[in-house]
């Protein structure tokens, strides 16, 4: 199979690429800097190289690669940890969600693409009321706080778009928080905040979150590639409140505790995006994945692999 990764030097398409090419598939990796083509073909693709906010740039790209399928994993993260700001700091990736998604749309129906997988997030974006762990079918947040809302409709945008999709058939992942080597949960600045006890338990630390390995979210996204349709939470098993993952994550790394922040605080200083994803916010489940994709991940708990990771040696 012919397919063509859109981020391929992402946090996933590090992962995703390889994988791919194990597999036997004809992967071509698409990248908007030329410096990462050499990364590109270590992984054993061949480079694309093009802007995905330009709608001829992407028409170009995908008829020279002729795909079957294309994995969507365009992000663009650079700067985007104030939180505070969060729609400001989210800005290229909604760009990527919206105009990125729209052009690779486009030239995929143009050049006869069978199949779309594009990446989602499960999380902060479900609606914060009832079951505190989510399906697909749950809505999402219908009032975020002011400074996510164009995060929130970028997201709306891309699901609304890829899951409807006919031809190509469309796949949305919700992607839980990474965690990885040198990824999510363990980059290098979280970890330092943690260990200088400069991330909080903000009020009851109430909110839950999912997890998901890199490699496991990775392994989610080839068995997409091959089938199921619609939307999927790819996450781990083990959904956790904050109160609990954030001082086990601490313990981990052989840190303090993290000191605990009230609500009223911390909206004043953080901002009310990082008190709702603390106190608010719902997980997800993975019934439909394991139903439908098959999947399981390697890493059941977010526990099993932290632990692992946070052992001295080269991961960190």
């Amino acid at each position: 199979m012919r397919i063509l990764v859109a981020g391929a030097t992402g946090a996933v398409g590090q992962r995703l690429v390889p994988r791919l090419v194990r597999a036997g598939h004809a992967v071509a990796g698409l990248t908007r800097t030329p410096g990462k083509a050499c990364l590109v073909r270590d992984m054993g693709a061949e480079p694309v190289i093009a802007d995905a906010l330009d709608p001829q740039a992407v028409h170009a790209a995908v008829a020279a690669a002729r795909p079957d399928v294309i994995a969507h994993e365009l992000t663009d993260l650079k700067g985007a940890s104030d939180l505070r700001r969060f729609d400001r700091a989210f800005a290229s990736s909604n760009r990527l969600r919206i105009a990125g998604t729209d052009h690779l749309l486009a030239a995929a129906r143009a050049n006869g693409v069978k199949r779309i997988v594009a990446q989602s997030f499960c999380g902060w974006p479900y609606a914060r009321t009832g079951s505190l762990v989510k399906s697909e079918e749950d809505p999402l947040d219908p009032e975020p706080p002011a400074e996510q809302r164009r995060t929130l409709e970028a997201i709306r945008h891309l699901e609304h778009a890829v899951s409807t999709s006919v031809a190509p058939e469309g796949v949305v992942l919700r992607y839980g928080a990474f965690y990885g080597p040198d990824t999510g949960m363990f980059d290098a600045g979280l970890i330092d905040q943690i260990r200088r006890r400069r991330m909080p338990v903000i009020g009851g630390g109430t909110a839950w979150w999912s997890f998901v390995h890199i490699d496991d979210a990775a392994e989610a996204t080839a068995l997409a590639i091959e089938q199921g349709s619609g939307i999927y939470n790819i996450v781990d098993d083990d959904p956790a409140p904050v109160h609990m993952w954030l001082p086990t994550f601490a313990a981990m790394l052989g840190a303090k505790p993290p000191i605990r922040l009230p609500a009223w605080l911390a909206r004043m200083v953080a901002g009310a995006p990082l008190v709702t994803m603390m106190t608010q916010s719902r997980a997800g489940s993975n019934a439909k994945a394991k139903a439908e994709l098959g999947w399981r991940p390697h890493y059941s708990s977010w526990r099993q692999g932290s632990a692992e990771l946070s052992q001295p040696g080269p991961s960190l």
